[in-house]
């Protein structure tokens, strides 16, 4: 199920996004970018549409993944 991320408190975006961008194997290239930079990044790719957050019901999670994955 799609959640629309405005429809979040900024807290919970916020905490959900942080979560997202530290995850054990997530690979930003050579290039060390800050935590905080890493949450704008993210907050820009759901606000282009780029990116979407999906919750599975079955699992009781959520996940941060590309739109184009969905088409």
């Amino acid at each position: 199920m799609k959640i629309p991320y405005d429809q979040l408190s900024s807290d919970a975006l916020e905490g959900l996004i942080e979560e997202y961008v530290t995850r054990d194997g997530t690979d930003y290239g050579e290039q060390e970018i800050s935590l905080a930079e890493r949450v704008v990044q993210v907050k820009r790719l759901l606000a282009s549409g780029e990116a979407v957050i999906l919750f599975s019901e079955g699992k009781g999670e959520c996940n941060i993944v590309s739109s184009s994955l969905l088409e």
